[in-house]
């Protein structure tokens, strides 16, 4: 399994901006394909963007659309979201996953076996 550490959550105003990394080690985190979840207090955890090995193909949930941005450096194992005009709903615990089973961007949890802590994302309004 790949080992993934969250960073670069915080407390941020409406309509802010934060840039979440995921850092890897153990395999190499390039040859995955990589997704971010959130999970708010009494929530279920929920996708929010996918992006293949290459990065050549992305997936985001609707109501990301437009605000956020994955990506990815591979020379740096390394897998970020760049999130813009958030909102008081998009606080959350974030997490990086990856997926070992296919090259494809998806939405399920199942098709991630390898977890981060999270890192905490507050947006006050």
């Amino acid at each position: 399994q790949v080992q993934l550490v969250e960073s670069g959550g915080g407390l941020v105003q409406a309509g802010g901006s934060l840039r979440l990394s995921c850092a890897a080690s153990g395999r190499t985190l390039g040859q995955y394909a990589a997704g971010w979840f959130r999970q708010a207090p009494g929530k279920e955890r929920e996708f929010v963007a996918a992006i293949t090995s290459s990065g050549g193909a992305t997936l985001y949930v609707d109501f990301v659309k437009g605000r956020f941005t994955i990506s990815r450096d591979n020379a740096k194992n390394m897998v970020f979201l760049q999130m813009t005009s958030l909102k008081p709903e998009d606080t959350a615990v974030y997490y990086c996953a990856s997926n070992p089973y296919s090259d494809i961007v998806s939405k399920k949890l199942a098709s991630y076996d390898s977890w981060g802590q999270g890192t905490q994302v507050t947006v006050s309004s």
